[in-house]
């Protein structure tokens, strides 16, 4: 059984060409997948389908054993999957960086105390605890990667979606970051991504998206 498959997906934005013409994807457990292609591909809009942030036009969904087809189902899909959007800016926006990295485990039902607890440990363990009470806003952007990413492991997500992750950060962060995700106990990651020498590191599947569909890289 696949953990993520889409089928014969299209989509289009308001009375625009289609962006995705009848792509397939099929994300086995333990996969690591690197998706590249030319800016403007989709590739960000097939991440935002997957978790129910846009609708298709016509296909089918499926993630963790059944087709998603309203709210409810991907409610669900959502809260076991961690998304890292480009823009580190979009995923911080409380007073310090602990809160924001907080913020996931309360809204999972853990105590103030737990959540606080679990916010620590993740911080810790990517090295920027020191950030904790520091205000997002005035972070660098390397720092602000990393605790965008810090927001999201702290749900402990079954399935990370990374959006262009090494975007902004020094070659040391950046190979911080691959030791992190190699790591990571993730039942499956999708990674959009330019950067080669993070894509090689990564050492999983590369696929191309362009005119609407995904193919195997060359």
């Amino acid at each position: 059984m696949y953990l993520v498959q889409l089928k014969n997906i299209e989509f289009s934005y308001e009375n625009g060409p289609l962006v995705l013409d009848g792509l397939d994807l099929s994300v086995e457990s333990g996969q690591r997948i690197v998706i590249t292609g030319p800016n403007g591909t989709g590739k960000t809009t097939l991440f935002h389908l997957i978790l129910g942030l846009l609708k298709p036009c016509s296909g089918e969904i499926y993630a963790f054993g059944r087709q998603l087809r309203d709210e409810a189902d991907f409610r669900v899909c959502r809260s076991r999957t961690g998304l890292l959007f480009q823009d580190p800016d979009d995923q911080l926006f409380c007073p310090s960086v602990i809160e924001d990295v907080a913020f996931g485990p309360l809204n999972q039902g853990k105590t103030h105390g737990q959540a606080r607890a679990i916010a620590e440990e993740t911080l810790d363990a990517l090295g920027i605890l020191h950030l904790k009470d520091r205000v997002p806003y005035h972070l660098s952007g390397g720092e602000k990667r990393i605790a965008a990413l810090a927001t999201i492991l702290s749900m402990r997500p079954e399935l990370l979606l990374l959006d262009e992750p090494t975007a902004g950060l020094a070659p040391e962060t950046s190979a911080r970051l691959l030791e992190i995700l190699l790591a990571y106990p993730a039942r499956a990651i999708l990674i959009i991504s330019h950067d080669m020498t993070f894509i090689k590191g990564i050492s999983g599947t590369r696929m191309v998206l362009n005119r609407g569909r995904l193919t195997p890289a060359v």
